[in-house]
């Protein structure tokens, strides 16, 4: 682990203990207490670009050491063994590292239709598991993972970087705190203005490289961005939605690709609350945001900002001259009557941290899941977040596609 990485940690540890994140998250108080560090093995499924990006995450934690790794794209495979070094065993097939490496854990970052399979098997040759999200491709696969880590009795991480993020942590805390009031409504998006495309050097390879376009390999928008925001959403309302409705659709990119360009979602909780989420890969002015929003105010959890909704007034002449600006436009006749527009709050926003933290939570959650394995801790709630997540993901997509509300599935809670 190299300086700035060790005074990071011990920054975000000093945070956490002094009780400025959201409660209740046992892994926060372990982070900063390692002591005399017990080497972690670590095995890598998927060395693709988010498999390298975890590599790379894994080689700066401290005690952490990858022995071995598998792909069976000769590009990733050649990388990946540049990047780790010559003493990692590379395989194509999964199966035999799992049968031949004797690891404490197995990171897997393989396209969404391998997710099941490989964690099943990983948890069963006695491994505790990260696993990119989102979970997998249908409720009962995402099921199966879950009663594996059950008999299995291992840890079971879905990579969602947001609960490890200060400033998602801060924001949680400040609503329950009631900073905002209850929280009446969530209203999240993420826009981009690409095809999402990769180049192919083959035509025989387009559906393995760009397997996200895909039905058969992805659920597209809903498994590989909304995902994030749906768990957090359940975070902050503290539950799980009871129904989904939606619509989808490929209005731009008509290029041969099965999974929608445009998502736009909502989704229903047992107090009343909504969660709206929208998707799309035509323009990115708004880019990515996901607001928590009540009659005090409103937090955005991306940018770690609280606006009020009654903010404190402005100092003198700028006060003057806001209370002119009212009195000309404020009062708009139309047909007889007076109609005031509803303008957005005049509050610039208060950044919910005393300090910036250059990271988005995915070192701090790989330092968590190793920690969890060193001292073999299983944490429940992290996996609950995952599965939550990944199972009203499913709901948004099988809404769209069947053009149904889509209740929560039966049986399916941990």
């Amino acid at each position: 682990m190299d300086n700035n990485r060790r005074e990071f940690i011990k920054v975000f540890s000093t945070m956490a203990a002094a009780g400025m994140f959201a409660s209740g998250l046992p892994w926060l108080k372990e982070l900063g207490a390692q002591g005399n560090l017990k080497e972690v093995k670590i095995g890598v499924i998927g060395v693709g670009s988010r498999g390298r990006y975890q590599v790379q995450q894994i080689l700066m934690v401290e005690g952490a050491r990858i022995t071995c790794f598998c792909d069976d794209y000769p590009p990733n495979f050649e990388k990946a063994q540049e990047v780790i070094g010559p003493d990692a065993r590379g395989y194509v097939d999964y199966r035999e590292l799992l049968a031949t490496e004797e690891v404490d854990a197995i990171v897997i970052a393989a396209p969404l239709h391998e997710h099941m399979r490989m964690t099943v098997d990983a948890l069963d040759a006695g491994n505790h598991v990260f696993c990119e999200k989102a979970m997998a491709m249908d409720y009962e696969q995402c099921n199966n993972m879950i009663l594996a880590r059950e008999r299995n009795d291992k840890i079971l991480y879905v990579g969602h970087q947001r609960i490890f993020n200060a400033k998602t942590l801060q924001a949680v805390k400040e609503i329950e705190n009631g900073e905002i009031g209850a929280v009446t409504q969530i209203r999240a998006f993420w826009h981009r203005n690409s095809d999402w495309r990769r180049k192919v050097p083959s035509p025989e390879l387009e559906r393995k490289i760009n397997w996200r376009l895909y039905h058969d390999y992805s659920r597209g928008l809903m498994t590989e961005l909304a995902s994030h925001h749906i768990q957090v959403a359940n975070w902050v309302l503290n539950d799980k939605p009871d129904y989904a409705m939606g619509s989808g659709s490929i209005n731009y990119w008509k290029d041969g690709r099965e999974v929608y360009d445009n998502v736009n979602l909502v989704y229903h909780y047992p107090s009343g609350t909504h969660v709206t989420y929208d998707s799309m890969t035509s323009n990115k002015k708004y880019g990515m945001e996901i607001q928590a929003m009540g009659p005090l105010g409103t937090i955005e959890m991306e940018t770690g900002y609280r606006y009020s909704e009654q903010p404190d007034p402005a100092p003198g002449i700028i006060q003057l001259i806001n209370n002119i600006e009212h009195d000309i436009f404020d009062a708009i006749p139309i047909g007889g009557a007076s109609w005031v527009p509803e303008d957005p709050s005049k509050d610039k926003g208060t950044y919910i941290l005393d300090r910036i933290l250059k990271t988005d939570g995915s070192d701090v959650q790989m330092e968590s899941f190793v920690s969890d394995v060193r001292n073999k801790r299983i944490d429940p709630w992290i996996t609950q977040q995952g599965f939550y997540s990944s199972i009203a993901t499913l709901m948004g997509f099988e809404a769209m596609m069947n053009k149904r509300i889509e209740t929560w599935p039966e049986g399916l809670a941990i």
